[in-house]
């Protein structure tokens, strides 16, 4: 069903977990449903939520945050998804509507015997808003994300936003310069929504409510995060084993792994973009 994943049965060890260095926490000790609440249902901490025909469902971090670790198990739904997203990520925008930021985990739903995609994004200062300058990075995964949980996270410090699925990081954003990073204060969301729009091969794929409900299942949720509001001491989170910026060689060749054979698009080897308006290219 998948023929994509015969390449090999997955990356090298990154020899390093930063998961099992944090506690997972119930969703009720971090989270809160934001809209759709009768399309969520709670279970010994774990979150079921879904779209059908009358709305989606999301939910929000109980704090902001400046810096941290933010993670989730989630197991997609199989069959047809075509324009349905299902969404990991962190945002301002209802801080700063207009001129927001956002760090984005997103499935991209798909048609039978086609695999989900998973999109990374990074919008900076309103980038994501009107004249829209994504920073989109996508996958194909190394397996077949309907058939279990897997765990799913976003590392975000003054210097980096890395990407880990399964502990294995897939993409690093470095901060190059102010303007390139979002610095300001963020919340953490999930959410599952009609984006029929663009989903899905641009558009191409629609919702089709006639296999709804589709339903998105997170638990396993980890918080290590400075808290907006808490001490200026705290001390931002590290996804390599040194402390400290950047990765372990282990850890850049199991990216490099996953970037040479799962990377389906980057923005900044797309020729119809305009990179003078992303110079970290």
């Amino acid at each position: 069903m998948f023929p994509f994943r015969n390449n090999a049965e997955g990356p090298p060890s990154p020899g390093y977990y930063p998961s099992s260095r944090i506690g997972s926490i119930g969703f009720n000790q971090g989270y809160t449903n934001r809209w759709g609440p009768q399309h969520q249902r709670l279970d010994q901490g774990a979150l079921t939520i879904w779209l059908d025909r009358s709305s989606g469902s999301g939910f929000k971090s109980l704090n902001p945050y400046k810096s941290g670790y933010f993670g989730a198990a989630i197991k997609l739904q199989p069959g047809y998804t075509a324009g349905v997203i299902t969404s990991f990520y962190l945002s301002n925008n209802e801080e700063y509507p207009g001129n927001h930021d956002e760090i984005d985990i997103e499935f991209l739903g798909t048609i039978q015997d086609k695999p989900y995609t998973l999109q990374t994004n990074v919008y900076i200062r309103g980038s994501g808003d009107g004249n829209i300058i994504g920073r989109e990075m996508r996958f194909h995964l190394w397996f077949d994300p309907t058939q279990d949980f897997h765990n799913y996270a976003i590392l975000w410090n003054p210097t980096e936003i890395i990407f880990f699925v399964d502990d294995v990081p897939i993409r690093r954003y470095p901060r190059i310069s102010d303007v390139t990073f979002p610095t300001r204060d963020m919340w953490v969301y999930g959410s599952i929504w009609d984006a029929s729009s663009w989903a899905t091969e641009n558009g191409k794929y629609r919702a089709d409510y006639n296999y709804q409900p589709f339903v998105g299942r997170y638990n396993n949720f980890k918080i290590e995060g400075c808290n907006a509001n808490g001490p200026a001491s705290c001390r931002p989170a590290s996804g390599s084993p040194h402390g400290s910026s950047g990765l372990s060689s282990q850890q850049y060749a199991a990216m490099a792994w996953v970037q040479q054979n799962h990377k389906v698009y980057d923005y900044c080897h797309d020729p119809t973009r305009d990179h003078t308006q992303t110079p970290e290219c």
